[in-house]
């Protein structure tokens, strides 16, 4: 899962993020989540080729049933349904854990993530101009959600 998250950062294709993860502070990390906050990878050829998770949307009580996700995909294995499988799995997870929406935010040029979200249901409902700079250059950001209707009651 490191190595998948840190080639993210490499590509600066889909975090702000510029400082490498460690094995250590990742296995702080996934022991500090609540269960509310599910985990998932996927696991192809004994080898970890893909993680989604979910964290907080917001800290305030009201927000508790939404959920901001992430999904990496080992750069090799992309293109290969990896990611649609683990998304829809994190939806489902998120829906029996009682979460009514899922949400994230997509760099604008990050096609294949948003090509995912869309076929897993997403539907982009804004953008969060020059949200961030990264390498000194500003980056627009897609905010896509999906509602879970089962939890809209």
């Amino acid at each position: 899962m490191t190595e998948i998250l840190n080639a993210g950062i490499h590509t600066r294709q889909a975090t702000f993020d510029t400082t490498f993860y460690t094995v250590e502070n990742r296995h702080k990390w996934i022991v500090e989540q609540e269960e509310h906050y599910p985990i998932l990878v996927a696991v192809l050829d004994a080898q970890v080729v893909g993680c989604a998770f979910v964290g907080p949307y917001r800290s305030r009580d009201c927000y508790r049933g939404i959920g901001e996700f992430s999904i990496y995909i080992r750069e090799n294995y992309q293109g290969q349904k990896i990611g649609k499988k683990l998304l829809e799995s994190l939806v489902n997870a998120c829906a029996e854990q009682g979460y009514w929406k899922l949400v994230s935010r997509i760099f604008d040029f990050n096609h294949a993530s948003r090509a995912l979200c869309r076929s897993c249901g997403f539907r982009e409902v804004g953008v969060y101009e020059k949200h961030g700079k990264l390498d000194g250059k500003w980056v627009d950001c897609i905010i896509v959600e999906k509602l879970i209707e089962k939890n809209l009651d």
